[in-house]
């Protein structure tokens, strides 16, 4: 198979299960969607490629919010352009996640935006006038950099998001920006741990 790596906490711990499958005998290549989580894979032994000549068969990732209709906010790593360029190469996206990530609405919790360090104020101007809370990510030792050498802009909406499409239209027609944090119609189900036991959201065949 060709799998998609997603990239965070909740991914580490799919990405640690197939390496010990890859030791096991198990024959997989793997896309990774960020430079950690190509390191983590490789220090495991998974054999990986950037430049899959198929479609990629099933992608496992995890998400930062998750509606009932698999509506999802992703990026609070920061590799939100990656996540979104594999999951759409996917067949399948499936996203695992803990019973917290499960929300009503999205956009209580930060919206990523990759954006062009280039006049990123006057970009994040234009984001705000979307009728979001503006915040620009900030690293260690200054603004995160992403690994394309982009900044994130988080764009938080205390009342939730009412129209999920036409913000993802709105933002990603906005200069300056790359990519945004909403993936909307991409998962094929979530797997959500909950006290007793896994939710399935979706659909996993």
């Amino acid at each position: 198979m060709l799998v998609g790596l997603g990239t965070g906490t909740t991914a580490h711990h799919f990405i640690e299960g197939v390496g010990a499958l890859v030791r096991g005998g198990l024959r997989v290549e793997c896309v990774p969607t960020s430079r950690e989580t190509a390191t983590m894979a490789a220090g495991l032994g998974i054999p990986l490629t950037e430049d899959p000549r198929r479609p990629i068969d099933l992608t496992v990732d995890g998400a930062g919010e998750i509606d009932r209709h698999l509506n999802l906010s992703k990026g609070h790593g920061g590799a939100l352009v990656r996540e979104k360029l594999v999951a759409l190469a996917s067949e399948r996206l499936v996203v695992i996640a803990d019973a917290g990530k499960l929300v009503e609405r999205l956009g209580g919790r930060e919206v990523p935006v990759e954006v062009v360090p280039f006049l990123w104020r006057r970009t994040a101007e234009r984001l705000a006038a979307q009728g979001g809370v503006v915040s620009l990510r900030r690293g260690e030792d200054g603004p995160f950099v992403t690994d394309n050498g982009n900044l994130v802009v988080d764009l938080r909406f205390p009342d939730g998001i009412a129209d999920l499409d036409g913000l993802a239209d709105r933002l990603k027609r906005v200069p300056g920006v790359v990519e945004h944090g909403l993936f909307l119609g991409l998962a094929s189900a979530c797997l959500v741990a909950t006290e007793s036991g896994v939710e399935t959201l979706g659909a996993l065949s």
